[in-house]
């Protein structure tokens, strides 16, 4: 899996892109591009990837993410079931370069702005804009539009919703940080399950282990290990949830090669059992 710049093939005669996908599986790499995104699931459960975070989301998980915010879903696999979502797209020119200096639309300014970091929507909002997301679907490309600044208007003064991940307002990366951020996460979320030593890791990011260990720090203000007992925990976490796999076939699954030494690091993270924990 590589994080990749998508770019978006939006047609002449339209300026927001409204997709719905019914899939096997969420096959987008970890990519990102200049346009925003909002992405309501509407069937599935897994993973989601946005930035440094990792989550693990389920049908009605609802994420707006400003622009060249890196991301991906990466649902469980699962031989009876599709996956399902739809995703709306659009840059902020998308009615003319001068519509964000309206001075209407300030208050939705400024939440593009904030955007940058991603955000959860929950609650009642969410309730209210899951249903007109999936009611656009169904709309003329003008009602469309209407339609979205209207969702636009709706977040801008919403309470119920949280940011993902800060390091992306915090820290201003160049392209070739970002480029190497991207190579880095993308391959821990392809190979998170397996060994990866810290010689293997350092190596995809073009640095010694000594100069990686610094770099990864700086800009996860956590250790390489440390991320990925995070990936692993929360991939452990929804196998726990949804489904009746013993823990001992857990543990390796999610990446721990040692039962005993999973359960030290659940108790320590979580604050109680793998056991306790499914039992909840």
């Amino acid at each position: 899996m590589k994080a990749v710049f998508e770019k978006l093939q939006t047609e002449h005669t339209n300026s927001i892109l409204i997709r719905k996908f019914d899939l096997k599986n969420f096959d987008a790499p970890f990519h990102f591009h200049p346009e925003f995104e909002l992405t309501l699931i509407l069937k599935g459960e897994g993973q989601r990837y946005v930035g440094r975070q990792v989550n693990n989301f389920y049908a009605g998980d609802l994420v707006f993410l400003g622009d060249n915010l890196p991301h991906c879903w990466v649902n469980q696999p699962n031989e009876e079931a599709y996956v399902s979502a739809i995703v709306i797209q659009f840059d902020e020119n998308f009615l003319g370069k001068t519509f964000l200096e309206l001075p209407e639309i300030e208050q939705i300014k400024k939440f593009l702005l904030k955007a940058k970091s991603g955000f959860t929507i929950l609650g009642e909002t969410k309730k209210k804009i899951s249903k007109s997301i999936i009611q656009l679907i169904e709309k003329t490309p003008l009602q469309r539009i209407l339609g979205l600044i209207e969702i636009l208007d709706e977040l801008s003064q919403a309470k119920e919703i949280s940011s993902i991940d800060f390091s992306f307002i915090e820290n201003q990366y160049n392209q070739s940080e970002t480029a190497r951020f991207q190579k880095v996460f993308s391959y821990l979320i392809e190979n998170f399950k397996e060994n990866i030593s810290l010689e293997e890791i350092a190596d995809v990011a073009d640095l010694s282990p000594t100069s990686f260990c610094r770099y990864f720090k700086t800009i996860t203000q956590k250790t390489f290990v440390e991320v990925m007992l995070e990936f692993r925990l929360q991939y452990a976490c929804q196998l726990l949830q949804k489904t009746d796999l013993p823990i001992r076939q857990i543990a390796f699954e999610s990446g721990f090669g040692d039962v005993s030494y999973f359960n030290k690091v659940f108790k320590k993270y979580k604050s109680t059992t793998p056991k306790n924990f499914k039992s909840q």
